[in-house]
C-alpha cells in the first residue's frame, strides 16, 4: 500500500508537478486471479448499448467454418479483433474523477486491484446479412405439392424459424424479410420454397381463372379463387400464390381481394421459357413471351433485371438466363464470376447483378471503382476486371 508521500516522491523522480495533476491517485496492483485472455472487450455503438440496457439480446452466429457475426434484432455486424498498443486493464469498481464524491476525492490515494488485462478488443462493423445460405438450405428439398412421394416419406430436410436462426448469419428481422423476398411459406411448421414447376402450375391455375372470369388484375377475389381452385390444389397454396404474385387488401364491404403484380408474373413466365434453353433468339423470345402471359399484360425487358441477360454483340441478338441468386455472395468472387461470363459490361447491364452487394450508403459506382476498370468502347463507358480472370 503506497502512501501519499511515496506517490509524491515518485512524481518528483518523474519530474512531474503535482499541482498540474488531478488530486486523486489510483494505486494499482494485480489481483490474485488477474491474467490475459480471461476477459474480452467489445466496442458497441450507442444503439447496441441501448439494446442491451433495454434487456434485449445480442447474438453471435456462425458455424465452425464461418467468420463470426454479431446480430441484434434487425442488424448484422462483422466481428473483428482490433489490436491496441496500450494495455487495457479491467478494474472492478474503478471510478473516474467526475464519478468520485467529495469524501473519496479528499482521500487522495485509492488502492485498486486489476482483475484482468488485454491488448485487443472486438470491433463491430455493420455488414450485409449473409442470406445466400438461406435459399440454399430451403432448395435442398423444395415443396413439390401434396402428392409428392418425397414429402410422404418424411426424409426431406426440415427447417423451423429456430433452425434458420441458428444456421443463418443474419438478424431475425433480416431472415424473416428474406423469407418473404424468396416467397417461402410455412408448411406444417417448416419453411419451404415451392419447386418452380409446381409454382408455375399454381400460377397458371390462378391466371386462367382470372382470364375466364374476366376479372380486373387489380381486383381478384380471394373467396372465389379458393372455391374454384380448392378442389385442384390445397387452399393454403392458392392463397400463397396470390400473396407471392399480388398485394392483399380489403375493400369497403370487408371482402378480401388481391391486386396482381404484372411485372412479377411476366418475369416468372420468362424464367419458365428460358430455363430449358442455353440461349434464345431475342426477337423470337419476345414474341413467345408476349403470347404466353395473361391477356392484358405487357412484357418488357426491364422486368428481367437480375434474371436474364441480353447479348447485343451476337447476330441475331440473344437472351439467356442469368439469375443473381446463383452468383457468389462474396464481392470479389461475384465480380470474378461476372467477368468470366462477359469480359466488358456497361453499367446498365451489370447493375442488377451487383446492386445487392452495396453496403449501407454505398453506391454501385463505388463498387465498380473498387473492383473494375473503366474504358470507352464505341462512345460507351464499359467496365472490365482489374485482375486477370482464368
Amino acid at each position: 500500500m503506497r502512501s501519499r508521500a511515496e506517490v509524491d516522491a515518485t512524481l518528483r523522480t518523474a519530474k512531474l508537478n503535482p499541482a498540474e495533476l488531478l488530486p486523486v491517485v489510483h494505486c494499482l496492483s494485480f489481483g490474485p486471479q488477474a491474467g490475459a485472455g480471461e476477459c474480452c472487450l467489445l466496442q458497441l455503438e450507442p444503439g447496441l448499448c441501448a439494446e442491451l440496457e433495454a434487456g434485449r439480446s445480442l447474438v453471435i452466429r456462425g458455424e465452425k467454418d464461418e467468420q463470426a457475426v454479431l446480430c441484434s434484432k434487425d442488424k448484422t455486424y462483422d466481428l473483428k479483433i482490433a489490436d491496441t498498443s496500450n494495455m487495457l486493464l479491467f478494474i472492478p469498481g474503478c471510478k473516474t474523477p467526475e464519478q468520485l464524491n467529495a469524501d473519496q476525492a479528499s482521500c487522495n490515494v485509492i488502492h485498486s486491484q486489476i482483475a484482468g488485462f488485454s491488448n485487443n478488443y472486438w470491433e463491430l462493423r455493420r455488414c450485409r446479412p449473409k442470406l445466400k445460405k438461406l435459399r440454399k438450405l430451403l432448395m435442398e428439398d423444395p415443396y413439390e405439392g401434396p402428392d409428392s412421394r418425397k414429402d410422404q416419406t418424411l426424409t426431406f430436410s426440415k427447417y423451423t424459424t429456430e433452425d434458420l436462426l441458428s444456421l443463418i448469419q443474419a438478424s431475425e428481422e433480416e431472415i424473416l424479410h428474406q423469407l418473404q423476398v424468396i416467397d417461402a411459406c410455412k408448411i406444417e411448421g417448416f419453411w419451404r420454397i415451392l419447386e418452380f414447376d409446381y409454382e408455375m402450375k399454381l400460377l397458371n391455375h390462378v391466371t386462367q381463372l382470372i382470364d375466364s372470369e374476366s376479372w380486373s388484375l387489380s381486383k381478384v377475389p380471394l373467396c372465389t379463387c379458393l372455391e374454384e381452385l380448392g378442389s385442384l390444389e390445397p387452399r393454403e397454396m392458392i392463397e400463397h400464390t396470390l400473396l407471392s404474385y399480388g398485394r392483399k387488401y380489403i375493400d369497403d364491404a370487408g371482402e378480401v381481394y388481391f391486386e396482381m403484380y404484372e411485372d412479377k408474373i411476366c418475369r416468372a413466365i420468362a424464367q419458365m421459357l428460358l430455363q430449358n434453353a442455353v440461349k434464345f433468339n431475342l426477337s423470337e423470345f419476345h414474341e413467345v413471351w408476349q403470347q404466353s402471359v395473361p391477356e392484358g399484360m405487357t412484357t418488357r425487358l426491364d422486368q428481367l433485371k437480375g434474371l436474364a441477360l441480353v447479348d447485343k454483340a451476337s447476330r441475331p441478338e440473344t437472351i439467356f438466363l442469368l439469375k443473381v441468386e446463383d452468383l457468389p455472395e462474396d464481392n470479389q468472387e461475384r465480380f470474378n464470376s461476372l467477368f468470366s461470363i462477359r469480359e466488358k459490361w456497361t453499367e446498365e447491364d451489370i447493375t442488377p447483378y451487383i446492386q445487392d452487394l452495396c453496403a449501407e450508403k454505398q453506391t454501385v459506382g463505388a463498387l465498380l471503382t473498387k473492383y473494375a476498370r473503366s474504358s470507352m468502347q464505341n462512345g460507351v463507358k464499359v467496365y472490365n476486371s482489374r485482375r486477370p480472370i482464368s
